[in-house]
């Protein structure tokens, strides 16, 4: 591992906030963040049609290729540059392009399932999990989904009821006690955000 490097993993449920914690980290240090994205590893499904793709459960560990995020956070970890996958959540699908990215002194690690899955876990310094509210939660998914997803609100309702909530239930929430730093509201707790913020100003110090 690189000692220069600092790995903040950012977890919670769906609409929790955590974009908006990233959002205000990477203001804060515009030039030594690289963000790591957990949605960007959704299996790749060209073998099914555009219908059976959406009714896959896409809020189960299995859904996603977590053991080739994990390999590409060692790489980063060690100062490598990745190609990492482009997920397409219009079509439901994996893009063919890929994004390179350059590891920073800060890497940014945020899905809903990354405390889930151990040897990812283990490759973080930090890792924060924001707790909200199950309905600011859900009022947060539905405008998301519909005006930047492409997807009818019958659709986010019957997905969040039939998957999303279990899933939660399931994965998620048990896995905020692997949590360093329990964070309500995200990135509009500024108390939680200045904490944050110093970590990572030390880090940055120090190098």
């Amino acid at each position: 591992m690189n000692p220069d490097i600092l790995v903040i993993g950012i977890a919670g449920g769906t609409g929790s906030g955590k974009t908006t914690l990233m959002k205000r980290l990477i203001e804060a240090f515009p030039d030594s963040v690289t963000v790591l994205s957990h949605d960007n590893y959704y299996k790749r499904h060209d073998e099914l049609s555009y219908e059976e793709r959406c009714k896959l459960n896409y809020d189960e560990p299995d859904s996603l290729e977590t053991d080739l995020m994990a390999r590409h956070l060692e790489r980063l970890r060690r100062g490598e540059t990745i190609q990492c996958p482009v997920y397409d959540f219009t079509i439901h699908n994996r893009s063919d392009e890929t994004v390179t990215i350059v590891p920073g002194r800060v890497i940014i690690v945020e899905g809903i399932l990354i405390f889930e899955n151990e040897a990812l876990r283990d490759l973080m310094d930090i890792r924060i999990f924001v707790d909200t509210d199950a309905d600011i939660r859900l009022c947060r998914r539905i405008k998301r989904d519909v005006n930047k997803r492409g997807r009818t609100l019958e659709s986010v309702l019957t997905q969040y009821q039939q998957t999303v909530k279990p899933m939660h239930d399931k994965y998620v929430e048990p896995s905020k006690r692997f949590a360093h730093i329990i964070v309500p509201e995200g990135g509009k707790n500024l108390v939680a955000l200045d904490m944050v913020i110093g970590r990572i100003q030390r880090h940055l110090e120090a190098l």
